[in-house]
């Protein structure tokens, strides 16, 4: 008996189309969806190993959801992509990818994201749903409307965190909501700033709101936000229910970490021009990196350390 061995080998096309799809899921914007492990790691559940896999599953499943939403802009914001320097050269904006595919691929991650979010529990599938309906409106109509545009933004990171909290069955603090939500901010007024400078007089063809802006408008506000979530961070690391949970005041003192975190990236938006992409700022800007490193070794030590490290 003769055996045929029949090998098939992708074509080029199925490579391009596959990269391509690849990179309109913007897989470097994932390290965002990094808050869901908030809650794990705040309220002291690391050493849980159901809890970890809960947050594992809740992360990836934010992860496939942003990148359903990042289709359903580039399909939408076609035409105003091509008017971008850099975002005409997304896939879909630059025709490597067919609308059917995209929205194809869209509707697949969404609606399995969200199906697969109810088997963790109901609340954390009710999170999940939210988070993709509100960032629909937002791409279809909301970001078109000044200030609320970025409050969205933000409001899709405060999900993220609590997201994570009620992944794993614990409540989602206040405090840990309200440095999230100025934190988030900070970053959204920091985008809008960049695309602004970066347009200048073409930017109202890329945005239609970008013209409700200006510079000084967002300077002011980059500088609330900033000095609200320094303010916020100090005040969750320094109240006695969290430090009590948390199991040392010591907390408080990675609060240095947060601000230069905070000046670092004012520093890069005022003075090197970049802010337009975070997520690939936060992971190449060396200081940047290293500085969040030693903040979440310094979060883990003052946690989970030994309680006799508490000096007060």
């Amino acid at each position: 008996m003769i055996h045929t061995t029949i090998t098939i080998q992708p074509t080029a096309e199925a490579m391009r189309l596959t990269r391509a799809i690849s990179l309109s899921l913007r897989p470097h914007q994932w390290v965002k969806n990094l808050l869901v492990f908030g809650g794990l790691v705040f309220s002291r559940s690391m050493s849980d190993p159901i809890a970890v896999l809960h947050s594992v599953h809740a992360f990836l499943l934010f992860c496939f959801a942003a990148s359903s939403i990042y289709l359903l802009n580039d399909v939408n914001d076609i035409a105003e992509d091509r008017q971008h320097p850099t975002k005409r050269l997304r896939p879909v904006a630059a025709g490597m990818i067919g609308r059917g595919t995209a929205i194809g691929v869209m509707l697949f991650l969404a609606f399995g994201s969200v199906a697969s979010a109810f088997t963790i529990n109901r609340t954390f599938g009710g999170v999940l749903a939210l988070y993709v309906l509100m960032n629909v409106a937002y791409s279809l109509k909301l970001k078109q409307v000044v200030i609320l545009d970025v409050m969205l933004i933000a409001f899709g990171f405060v999900l993220r965190a609590i997201g994570g909290a009620v992944a794993i069955g614990v409540p989602a603090s206040s405090w840990l909501v309200l440095c999230t939500l100025t934190l988030a901010l900070l970053v959204g007024f920091g985008k809008r700033r960049n695309e602004l400078a970066v347009l200048q007089g073409n930017a109202k063809d890329h945005r239609s709101n970008l013209e409700e802006y200006s510079l000084p408008f967002l300077d002011l506000m980059m500088t609330i936000s900033g000095g609200a979530a320094v303010v916020m961070y100090a005040l969750y690391t320094t109240a006695s229910a969290n430090t009590g949970r948390a199991g040392s005041p010591l907390l408080s003192l990675t609060t240095p970490f947060v601000m230069y975190g905070i000046f670092r990236y004012l520093y890069l938006v005022h003075r090197q021009s970049e802010g337009g992409d975070p997520s690939k700022l936060f992971v190449s800007d060396r200081p940047f990196v290293i500085n969040g490193v030693l903040w979440v070794l310094a979060c883990c030590a003052a946690i989970y350390g030994p309680t006799h490290w508490a000096i007060w």
